[in-house]
């Protein structure tokens, strides 16, 4: 009978490939402890080598969109004040400085 499968957890996953790049245990220990058979733990493995470069990439493009999204909120502060100032000139012109009618 087959047995159901499983999907496993990305957390799950990525302890699995560390132990079996750290050497620590042999496959046919990690077979037996984490309940997978040996070329998931392979496949995992490569995965795991293939995309770590992708780990210390993300933070590079995360602080360029930050930096961006900076710039565009600080510009559109600028914009907002100069409309603000530009009504209060108007407002102050047509009903005195106090914004009261005269």
């Amino acid at each position: 009978m087959r047995r159901k499968r499983r999907l496993h957890k990305p957390g799950f996953k990525a302890t699995v490939a560390l132990t079996a790049i750290r050497g620590e245990m042999t496959m046919a220990e990690m077979v037996k402890k984490f309940d997978v058979q040996a070329p998931q733990i392979t496949q995992w493995k490569k995965q795991l080598l293939a995309t770590a470069e992708a780990a210390f990439e993300k933070g590079d493009v995360l602080a360029d969109e930050h930096e961006q999204e900076i710039l565009e909120l600080r510009a559109k502060v600028g914009q907002l004040v100069l409309e603000n100032d530009f009504l209060e000139r108007g407002l102050a012109r047509t009903q005195g400085p106090g914004g009261k009618k005269r």
